[in-house]
């Protein structure tokens, strides 16, 4: 039959080009119409599973938790970070159409009231000691907030201090603070100095916790784009800039959350794609050139793949309606998988051409020697890939269906188009045999030495049996993405925060009431750092805390009487004269301290208000500025801090509530894990442990866990699925167990012992390079089913014939198609491209020297029986 189609399809070339082109046309057509791609990766999985149904359950009871960009505003004081953010968030406010919902989780206006009250007591006390011991000092700043003022507060404190070498060392890091704002005031910039830091702890800040503010936002999605939240981000760094957010001295804005990482990593692969693709067909054209000698065949080869390609873009989405990140690789898969069945037919059409002469005999004679290993490869790939289809992994799901699809195109195009393309296109005579007669020689080595190459493959396979037994797998997919990405670096820097780290778990609990029995047992798992629900938000020791906060108030008082009331500036002449008397002061104050360490921050500061005394007008204004540029802020957060009102669960306003209780009133809980958040070790026994309490909590790390387990799942079963399917098919047409087992056998070992050199070079298992596996499998399949019929057909230097050279061109062509995502600068993919490197290597060796040892002589057969099967032995 195949023959027939093949002479049907050489006497009328133009009808069936005509046709081929009608249909790549429509198919065309309707792939542009109707191309769409959801790059929505919780689509990956199906919802079925169980862990994806609580995912899917918490998103409809707290939808405000999904699809977040979250920004993350550093600055060099908290006035600073607190001011950017707020300018920020007021800005997305008013583009609704853009930003569903935009919130500050640690800036609300309950938590600005009642923030003291959500602290332990002790806390609260020390807060409460400290505003009343700094309260004389901040009279005197808001009264006079002008560097005469400043003057004066000095004097004051170096007299007080005389005698008491504590108060000292807390005025001297006092001074060292103030002295960097007054500087970059003398070098023409603003720094203000944050006077919350400095009064609360009597020095400058140790590290950068309180310098950081965030800014939650619920972007509109875009999923037909591979970057959703591009048009969202673009925006909001305009908003930025308009705000003078980005533009401020001293603040970084950083964005991460899952829209910007699902983005940029999506950007990632995309970074130089374009010159990968360029240089990868430029390489593939090239070895084909090296395969074929002509350009005719080359150009009926490529014109047939891009027409199978198209055709199957076009079925593909007629079927699944949309693509998703995973099933959009059927693109490369097609290109890698079908130009080796076009190779086939052409190189066997090479070698018959040196044979028969003509271009017709030449076609039909190839095709009598192709049809059989060409078709059992093409029902193996298309069971491998269907293999797919039952698995709870969607995204490959869709691609196996797709994929599978283009297996049966390629197949049908090869024995069709392309032996129309070059009955009208012709090729030159073949002056010399296709076949490489010098390896002969290496034939007859493998033959008189198979229990050498047997025995040396199963000493490899046994030797690396350690190695393989400790092959990772990397569930986490922020080990997939470039580290060098903002939103992956700002994620990691919150990781190292239990604050702010990102993989927690939410916990369900059907009401109110079961919210403390929950919390008890939760935080009872030494996994657990903490646990937060509406509970959280109804202080406990109310009296005593607004007592300690009423004395602080009381203290307060006069401050903000003075910020109201304040005393008429200084003419400029007034200022320069209390700059140099405090400058004496200071001068004075430093020669009486013995310690030159101790003597620093003094003669900086005298330093700094000489040169102030010195300088213009502009700059001593500009120095005003930085030291009392935050006061203001200052007395609204002691305002509104030392203003609590009780708090009860009633009282709590209606935004907090709907984070932490649904509208049919189920109860939230969030849990944090102890350590760090982003180890996958952690990840595993936190997530594991807290389901042993609360079976159906969702979040990260279940499904960083669960997803693992479901993606190896569906692997098993595919590859299970598809031992049978292929193993099957090659028993129906080869009628031979045993020709099954040589044809399987080798590509067994194969995979184990690339599994093994991916243990050995470091390379673990992923979410991305676990689909090489299949993928080389169904190639190696093919390979290996090519030899077996070769071999059953009688053929003896299997290596000498022109079937090698079809194999090792394919191979290469295959190879340097997904051997090229090696060089992508994601590593997720990068690594895909590395194990499929590996796998390349040790399918080819098994097909070149493993599988002719395991067949050993072909069978004897007759010429009646030669002639039936699917390769003949070409004399030149």
């Amino acid at each position: 039959m195949i023959e027939a189609v093949v002479a049907r399809c050489i006497r009328h070339p133009w009808l069936v080009i005509a046709v081929s082109a009608v249909l790549t046309a429509l198919a065309v057509w309707w792939t542009v119409a109707h191309f769409a791609i959801n790059t929505d990766t919780a689509r990956l999985i199906s919802p079925d599973v169980p862990y994806r149904k609580n995912e899917i359950a918490f998103a409809k009871a707290f939808p405000q938790t999904e699809g977040l960009i979250v920004a993350v505003i550093d600055a060099r004081s908290p006035e600073g970070a607190d001011r950017a953010a707020e300018a920020l968030a007021s800005g997305l406010r008013s583009r609704p159409e853009t930003f569903r919902n935009v919130r500050r989780p640690d800036a609300t206006p309950f938590l600005q009231r009642n923030g003291l009250l959500l602290l332990p007591t002790a806390e609260v006390a020390r807060t409460s000691e400290t505003l009343q011991r700094q309260a004389p000092l901040l009279v005197g700043l808001v009264r006079d907030p002008t560097l005469r003022g400043l003057s004066n507060l000095i004097l004051q404190t170096l007299q007080s201090s005389a005698d008491d070498p504590a108060a000292a060392a807390s005025a001297a890091a006092q001074f060292a603070a103030l002295t960097s704002a007054l500087q970059s005031g003398l070098q023409g910039y603003v720094d203000p100095l944050s006077w919350r830091e400095l009064l609360a702890t009597g020095g400058p800040p140790a590290d950068s916790g309180g310098h950081r503010a965030i800014v939650l936002m619920n972007p509109v999605l875009d999923f037909n784009s591979l970057e959703p939240g591009k048009k969202a981000i673009q925006l909001l760094h305009d908003v930025a800039d308009a705000q003078g957010v980005t533009g401020t001295s001293g603040v970084t804005l950083r964005l991460t959350g899952p829209v910007p990482l699902s983005d940029q990593e999506f950007a990632t692969v995309a970074e130089n794609a374009g010159l990968n693709m360029s240089l990868t067909l430029v390489a593939v054209a090239a070895i084909l050139f090296m395969a074929l000698r002509s350009a005719r065949l080359i150009l009926s080869v490529l014109a047939t793949l891009l027409a199978g390609l198209a055709c199957t873009a076009g079925i593909g989405l007629a079927l699944v309606g949309e693509l998703n990140l995973i099933s959009i690789a059927f693109a490369v898969l097609f290109i890698g998988l079908g130009v080796d069945f076009g190779i086939q037919v052409t190189v066997r059409y090479r070698a018959e051409r040196f044979a028969a002469g003509d271009v017709g005999t030449a076609l039909v004679r190839a095709a009598r020697g192709v049809r059989m290993s060409l078709t059992l490869a093409a029902l193996s790939l298309l069971a491998g890939f269907f293999s797919f289809i039952p698995t709870e992994f969607s995204g490959v799901s869709e691609l196996g269906l797709i994929a599978g699809i283009g297996m049966i195109v390629a197949y049908l195009a090869s024995l069709t188009l392309l032996p129309a393309l070059i009955a009208v296109m012709g090729s030159r005579p073949e002056r010399k045999p296709v076949e490489t007669r010098g390896l002969a020689a290496v034939d007859h080595w493998i033959g008189r030495h198979r229990l050498l190459v047997i025995a040396s493959t199963a000493i490899l396979v046994v030797a690396g049996i350690p190695f393989l037994l400790g092959l990772p797998f990397d569930s986490n997919p922020m080990n997939l993405r470039s580290p060098k990405v903002e939103s992956v670096s700002t994620f990691i820097d919150l990781s190292k925060d239990p604050r702010t780290a990102p993989n927690t778990l939410d916990v369900l609990v059907p009401d109110e009431a079961a919210i403390q029995p929950m919390t008890d047992r939760l935080n009872a798992l030494p996994e657990v750092a903490r646990t937060i629900d509406i509970d959280t938000f109804v202080p406990e020791d109310q009296e005593q805390k607004l007592a300690l906060i009423a004395k602080a108030r009381e203290a307060v008082a006069p401050v903000v009487a003075a910020f109201n009331s304040p005393v008429p500036g200084p003419a400029d002449p007034e200022t320069i004269e209390a700059l140099r008397r405090t400058e004496a002061a200071l001068k004075r104050a430093e020669g009486a301290i013995p310690d030159e360490a101790g003597k620093e921050p003094l003669h900086r500061l005298a330093k700094t208000f000489h040169d102030l005394a010195e300088t213009s007008a502009d700059l001593r204004q500009a120095a005003g500025s930085a030291a009392f540029g935050d006061l203001p802020q200052l007395v609204a957060t002691l305002q509104a801090t030392l203003s609590p009102e009780r708090v009860t669960r009633a009282s709590l306003p209606p935004d907090l509530v709907a984070d932490w209780i649904a509208p049919d009133g189920r109860a939230r809980i969030e849990v944090s894990p102890k350590g760090d958040s982003n180890s996958n070790a952690v990840i595993r026994r936190f997530a594991d442990a807290v389901r042993t309490v609360a079976p159906d909590a969702t979040g990260a790390p279940v499904g960083i866990n669960e997803g693992g387990r479901t993606i190896v799942r569906a692997f098993a079963e595919a590859g299970l699925y598809a031992l049978i399917a292929i193993t099957v098919i090659l028993w129906i047409a080869l009628r031979r167990l045993k020709d099954v087992v040589l044809a399987l056998g080798p590509l067994v070992l194969a995979g184990v012992l690339t599994l093994e050199a991916a243990a050995l070079v470091g390379l673990p298992l992923n979410f991305a390079n676990i689909i090489a596996l299949p993928l080389m499998f169904g190639v190696g399949v093919a390979f290996h089913i090519y030899y077996l019929i070769a071999w059953r057909a009688g053929i003896t230097d299997v290596l000498a014939s022109s079937l090698t050279r079809a194999i090792f061109f394919s191979a290469l062509t295959t190879g340097v198609a997904f051997g090229s995502l090696y060089a992508s600068s994601h590593p997720g993919t990068s690594s895909m491209g590395e194990l499929l490197a590996i796998s390349l290597v040790f399918t080819l060796l098994a097909a070149f020297i493993v599988v002719p040892a395991f067949l050993g002589p072909p069978p004897p057969v007759d010429d009646s029986a030669a002639k039936k099967l699917a390769f003949e032995k070409v004399n030149p």
